[in-house]
């Protein structure tokens, strides 16, 4: 099995996407109300090919993009802060001729799209907030993410990119495929991700990362539809991470997903889409 083979039975395209004169990889497929997934700190967008299937039979056009500065998207030279991230989503949607859309934000993806919901309500549909970052700066954590990555991106061992997608995962043996491994040790081994590691990795820094912090304030002012998805045994995060958002944001649907670490909609897929269709086919339903 591969991601492409997770494909099997849509037809789909990647494309590459002119969103504000940043050359943006994208995997697009199916008609309907748009839902953009968006992934987590130096991750890409394979990260979603088990949701693209179920998604796009349940009648939504699904995109997954590869983020500013990452996976095979153009890497300009300046620090890749939430705002950053918020406008070229948006003007990767104003490239679309995508008004409004229903956003799957999956860690760093989640941190970006409830700055979306909070900011420009008019442009989402529904928010939904995977094991998302932003409402803690945890220095073990942070410290954990810098040192991981950077030895994965600058050192030629593959086994280092391996362990980084590791830590990620309940069950790595079942969830991180050689594919998985590959595709990212790519990415990292590119000179223009190498060179602005430094921009990736800047809101691991204490100063860049209280500035962008989601507070209780803005959370509080999401008023779209949302789903908080959460691994029980999310390594980035604990459970009441979760809860706080739920109790912050009203109105909110909270799920906690079974050995399930960081990427729910990877490594429970069987429990992610049956959940993320109802909530996205209510929500357009008016339920």
């Amino acid at each position: 099995m591969t991601v492409w083979t997770d494909l099997i039975g849509i037809p789909f395209c990647v494309q590459y996407v002119d969103a504000g004169g940043v050359a943006t990889r994208a995997l697009v497929a199916g008609e309907g109300p748009d839902v953009i997934f968006l992934h987590g700190t130096s991750g890409h967008l394979e990260a979603f090919s088990r949701n693209f299937v179920p998604h796009v039979e349940a009648g939504f056009r699904c995109h997954a993009i590869d983020a500013l500065g990452h996976g095979y998207t153009d890497k300009p030279d300046y620090n890749y802060e939430i705002p950053r991230y918020v406008e070229h989503l948006l003007a990767y949607m104003d490239a679309q001729g995508i008004e409004s859309a229903h956003l799957v934000g999956e860690s760093l993806g989640g941190w970006t799209a409830a700055y979306v919901a909070s900011d420009h309500p008019e442009r989402v549909r529904s928010l939904q907030l995977v094991a998302a970052g932003g409402t803690k700066a945890n220095p073990e954590v942070m410290e954990r993410l810098i040192r991981t990555t950077t030895e994965a991106s600058l050192e030629d061992d593959i086994d280092l990119t391996r362990q980084r997608l590791h830590l990620l995962m309940h069950d790595p043996a079942r969830d991180v495929s050689e594919e998985l491994v590959e595709i990212r040790y790519d990415i990292y081994h590119r000179p223009e991700f190498q060179r602005n590691l430094h921009n990736l990795l800047c809101l691991q820094n204490m100063e860049v990362r209280q500035r962008n912090l989601m507070r209780p304030d803005r959370l509080r002012s999401i008023g779209v539809p949302t789903l908080i998805v959460w691994g029980r045994d999310n390594p980035f995060g604990e459970v009441p991470e979760a809860t706080a958002m739920h109790e912050l944001i009203e109105g909110s649907r909270l799920e906690l997903m079974p050995e399930c670490g960081h990427w729910p909609q990877h490594e429970r897929a069987d429990l992610y889409n049956p959940v993320s269709i109802e909530f996205l086919t209510g929500v357009e339903q008016g339920r």
